[in-house]
């Protein structure tokens, strides 16, 4: 195995005080009323920072995300100030060359166009009126033209052609699709035709001019559903272009071979001239070049079909195709990728032991060193010697910050939450070790009540993450929380199992055809280790939650681990693992992790699936599902919830016909959690359940 970087977690000691008079534990209300901070992007010189904001609109049942700008090199360290004017809902931020005007996406038109904004100025201008949605852009070395995404037909001959299709479909009374190849839905919608195509229009007078697609692709650039405009990449004379695709064919459904294309741009001359990477039948992503355009540098996995396989850092040789790894000595996933000013140099989060730092990697050596740590780094902007950052903790939504590429001279530079995290009482946390399957270190988060009294016994919170190659570690999340669950009283218990992201790949790769041994193993031999170090755990309180892969384990759970549990709560989780293999999107996944499809090898779709061994569940059960949730599709949880009525078990379910695979509106996470907290203590109430 190969050496990885081991990091400390800064921890809040679990010696630290609970609520005090002046001090509130968190409650789902006040995490939805945080503001969130994200998009860090810096001027060229480094001195004007640009971020958004998302406050959330309650009333709307939605965000609105305003952009905010702070001038890094003023010697009052005055605060951020709000950028763009209220009511201005954007996006994706970006600087011109010259460091005067701040470009964005805005829907104010009644469609995603783009705007700008010179600094100084409190007025935004349109500068696209296209009749589709931007879907993202990204500005040419000079200035002079843009590459952006939208949404088309791809045997349209223009923008137009598309506009006139959907109007001629929002006309029709008929609404049967027919499909004649696979990837008929994806994530939370229903496929139409439509591809993300990549663009190309010059900047006018401060207007777009006229658009011209770069390539015809059967494929979406950028990717769908999360793809942006990191998948895309110009070189520094901005006569050629470089996009990250999976050509579709018929084999969409289960292919990962995501490849790098180049494109030469020209006055009357834009055609796609090769692929780059079609030696490597896996995933390749995240192109950027180099200061001299000589190499392109570039983010690839080796396995095809496995969308965790491992991210390696790659460098070609445009002149020759010669490629080499960067970092061979880092064995954890490469996240993202920027280059500093000077070409020496790679920035890159990861993920480690439990947390999200950023490195820089010195090209030359492949040598990483850390830039920021304590906590999940999620974004981050490189320009000179500036990076700006954002990270979040187990006790801190995302806070921006400044350091130097040496990671020497950090400060925060937002001030968003600042009164009320100050005003709430956290659940003290710590992170411990243990040893699990196959004799191996297996680490693991417990979090303390916020309303902890020393000598007291509390109920337990066993969550489970999804993924299954993911982990719960020192980060914040709107979704699942371990916070939320201190501040109703509960302690908290984190296992990151075997098939973990962190812990270098032949960790995260034990999971593979193994979901219900070694992880159950994992979460086994953590809780008990966990109950004999942490005397104020109340073993005899305790319920295990999981979403996605999470939802699957307290399927599994119900059948091959019930003793311990006073009540489960599943989240969209699979609860019949062929059917699953059979109508879930992305078969890759199913594929990979079952070992083939479940017409070749049923066998492996038997093994571990929770639908065989529903005769001995007696746990109750609440079951969440949202209908639009074509990952693990809700029949799935309905399902579940069958099987627990017909057995007589008491259960509950909570179905939202309006979200996906998360719960993302305002109102709809507060009635998650709201009927999640209840369930818990329903049933762990030092009173008799009702």
């Amino acid at each position: 195995m190969k050496a990885r970087l081991l990091l400390l977690a800064l921890l809040t000691p679990l010696t630290a005080a609970g609520a005090t008079p002046d001090k509130t534990p968190l409650t789902i209300r006040d995490m939805v009323s945080y503001e969130r901070v994200s998009a860090p992007t810096l001027s060229p010189n480094g001195r004007l920072a640009v971020f958004a904001v998302r406050q959330t609109d309650l009333a709307a049942n939605r965000g609105k995300t305003g952009l905010w700008i702070e001038d890094l090199f003023a010697r009052d360290a005055a605060p951020p100030v709000r950028f763009t004017e209220e009511g201005l809902n954007v996006n994706s931020p970006s600087f011109s060359p010259d460091g005067k005007t701040v470009y964005f996406l805005s829907a104010k038109s009644g469609s995603m166009q783009l705007w700008s904004q010179a600094v100084g100025s409190q007025a935004a201008v349109q500068v696209s009126d296209l009749p589709l949605d931007i879907g993202s852009y990204k500005f040419s070395p000079d200035g002079k033209q843009v590459a952006f995404s939208l949404e088309v037909f791809t045997d349209c001959p223009d923008i137009a052609c598309t506009q006139k299709r959907l109007e001629a479909k929002a006309g029709s009374k008929a609404s049967g699709m027919l499909f004649d190849k696979l990837f008929i839905r994806h994530w939370d919608t229903y496929a139409d035709g439509r591809r993300n195509q990549l663009f190309i229009a010059p900047l006018q007078n401060g207007k777009l001019g006229p658009a011209v697609r770069l390539a015809t692709v059967d494929g979406d650039i950028p990717s769908k559903p999360f793809g942006d405009a990191g998948e895309y990449a110009w070189a520094p004379g901005g006569g050629m272009l470089v996009f990250s695709a999976r050509v579709a064919g018929k084999s969409e459904a289960w292919s990962t071979n995501f490849d790098l294309y180049r494109v030469i741009i020209g006055d009357h001359n834009m055609h796609l001239v090769d692929n780059l990477t079609a030696g490597n039948k896996a995933w390749d992503t995240s192109p950027v070049f180099s200061p001299d355009g000589k190499t392109l540098y570039y983010r690839a996995m080796k396995r095809p079909g496995f969308e965790a396989d491992r991210f390696a850092i790659m460098a070609m040789e445009l002149a020759t195709g010669k490629t080499r790894e960067i970092a061979p000595r880092l064995d954890n996933s490469a996240e993202s990728l920027a280059i500093s000013g000077d070409g020496k140099t790679l920035f890159t989060t990861t993920q480690d032991t439990g947390e999200m730092p950023l490195f820089a990697v010195d090209i030359a050596n492949g040598e990483a060193a850390l830039v920021a740590r304590g906590g999940s780094v999620r974004e981050f902007a490189v320009a000179g010697n500036q990076v700006l950052f954002t990270r979040d903790r187990l006790d801190s939504p995302a806070q921006l910050f400044l350091t130097d590429a040496g990671g020497r001279s950090e400060r925060q530079i937002s001030v968003n939450n600042r009164e009320a995290i100050a005003k709430t009482a956290w659940g003290a946390f710590e992170q411990f070790n243990f040893i699990g399957w196959n004799n191996e270190t297996v680490h693991g988060y417990v979090v303390k009540p916020a309303n902890y009294v020393e000598g007291r016994k509390y109920p337990v919170a066993f969550l489970i993450h999804g993924g299954p190659q993911g982990s719960f570690g020192n980060g914040w999340s709107y979704r699942w929380n371990p916070q939320t669950y201190a501040g109703q009283g509960f302690a908290v218990i984190m296992i990151d199992f075997h098939g973990s992201t962190g812990y270098g790949q032949a960790f995260t790769d034990a999971i593979s055809q193994h979901w219900g041994d070694r992880p159950l193993e994992d979460l086994q031999k953590g809780y008990a280790h966990a109950l004999k170090k942490y005397r104020f755990l109340d073993s005899s309180r305790a319920c295990a939650l999981g979403a996605s892969y999470g939802g699957y384990m307290v399927n599994w759970i119900a059948g091959n681990w019930p003793e311990p549990w006073k009540c489960l709560v599943n989240h969209d989780g699979v609860f019949d693992a062929r059917m699953m293999g059979y109508s879930t999107e992305e078969l890759w996944f199913s594929e990979w992790e079952n070992g083939g499809t479940p017409f070749d090898v049923p066998q492996n779709y038997e093994k571990f699936n929770p639908v065989n061994h529903v005769a001995k569940w007696r746990v109750p059960m609440l079951v969440v599902q949202g209908e639009l949730d074509y990952r693990i599709p809700p029949e799935q949880g309905i399902a579940t919830f069958t099987a627990l009525q017909r057995k007589g078990i008491e259960s509950q379910l909570l179905l939202f016909p309006d979200e996906n695979h998360w719960v993302l509106k305002p109102q709809n996470s507060i009635l998650w959690h709201d009927t999640v907290n209840a369930w818990l203590k329903r049933w762990t109430s030092e009173a008799k359940p009702k």
